[in-house]
């Protein structure tokens, strides 16, 4: 199984706003962290503030927030609000043509390996991507794929 991209900058970004509890955070800033596309982060912040997973304030001085504390926001629920297919076979899919339907065991196997993939996302939180808060903690370093670090504001 390979969670899409859109999970993968959902979490990011949600861990990056988890480590600045005392502000608004700006798509722009979390864009400009981790090299994501703005435009692609703009629609990934609007669909978890559906969710509601996170808080927006539009205007001057706008910003997003977590719209719960982390240890409130379970990990498989966020997944399963961004992920919209699960199917990790073909047989798994609504519009299933497959000849082997009702003679192969594989449909089972999987399933069952997905419903403990998602139970294990489940037993977990955002509080537990984050780092202990204590004085002088360093923060998450953003993840660069090679490149430089960006500066992390405080």
């Amino acid at each position: 199984m390979r969670l899409t991209t859109m999970t993968d900058y959902s979490m990011r970004l949600l861990m990056y706003v988890g480590q600045h509890p005392g502000r608004l955070c700006t798509i722009s800033e979390v864009a400009g962290v981790y090299g994501i596309s703005e435009a692609h982060l703009m629609k990934i912040t609007h669909q978890l503030g559906l969710a509601g997973w996170l808080e927006t304030v539009r205007g001057k001085g706008g910003g997003i927030r977590l719209a719960a504390a982390p240890a409130d926001i379970n990990l498989g629920a966020v997944v399963r609000s961004v992920e919209s297919d699960f199917a990790l076979v073909d047989c798994l899919t609504a519009d299933n043509a497959c000849m082997l339907t009702g003679s192969c065991r594989l449909t089972s196997i999987v399933s069952e390996a997905l419903q403990s993939f998602m139970a294990h996302l489940d037993r977990h939180t955002l509080a537990d991507l984050l780092p202990a808060p204590r004085d002088g903690a360093p923060r998450l370093r953003p993840m660069t794929f090679g490149k430089r670090p960006a500066r992390v504001p405080s």
